[in-house]
């Protein structure tokens, strides 16, 4: 018999990191003010569903994102090293100009978006999808039937996103990911946890009246598609 589970998946509050546009990984970076503010109205958005576990990535950032909410529910914050953001290796803690003077070819074939591709010493697409697929895996098996907050990184978002739209995990991100917004899925087994029904997604309301939020698009990077010169021009 197949137990479905429902997982509420929010992205940290916002860093410092964010607003400088700077890769974090696995750097285990604080909230900022604003982020702060972010976990607090989360907590307040959260108060009273009928949440049995709440479960958060290692790192600081998320784990302070997740406080607030678990001290509504009144319930422990259960850590797993398994919802850490991709590791971005040399890459992390740079901005994207930095990272082009540094390692201006692992920059470009990173701007390949290939799923296999990755930073030096980091952790490609293809093995932090799997990583991701693991952790939902054991988070169902583990809480079956029950309502789950679990607090993570816009990366693992990235990876829920693709896998229930049924998109490749090569390419630029494409869905929206606010920090501290609530996204709703569903795993309907187990065992199968790339089977994933979104329920809501990006829904950042108890935000709406905060400044607005670092935009990070990775399409930003990419050149501009070239227009074909007129003929006269040639030569």
């Amino acid at each position: 018999m197949q137990i479905s589970t429902n997982l509420i998946l929010i992205r940290h509050g916002e860093t410092d990191w964010n607003r400088e546009l700077r890769f974090q990984g696995h750097v285990d970076v604080p909230l900022n003010d604003m982020g702060h503010e972010q976990a607090r109205r989360l907590g307040l958005r959260l108060a009273g569903e009928p949440i049995q576990q709440v479960i958060s990535s290692d790192l600081m950032r998320a784990q302070q994102t997740a406080t607030p909410a678990a001290q509504q529910l009144k319930l422990p914050i259960v850590t797993t090293v398994g919802l850490r953001e991709q590791h971005f290796g040399v890459a992390e803690g740079l901005r994207a100009d930095e990272i082009r003077a540094l390692h201006p070819r692992a920059w470009e074939q990173w701007l390949e978006f290939r799923e296999e591709n990755s930073m030096p010493e980091g952790e490609s697409a293809l093995a932090f999808h799997a990583r991701i697929m693991e952790a939902l895996g054991r988070i169902a098996t583990t809480y079956g039937g029950q309502n789950v907050l679990v607090v993570t990184h816009g990366g693992v978002l990235d990876m829920v996103w693709r896998t229930a739209r049924g998109m490749s995990l090569s390419g630029p991100r494409q869905s929206e990911i606010p920090n501290a917004g609530v996204n709703r899925i569903r795993l309907a087994d187990a065992s199968q946890p790339t089977r994933i029904e979104i329920l809501e997604w990006a829904d950042a309301g108890h935000l709406k009246d905060l400044p607005p939020q670092p935009t990070y698009d990775q399409r930003r990077h990419l050149a501009p598609t070239p227009t074909v010169k007129p003929a006269t021009d040639a030569g």
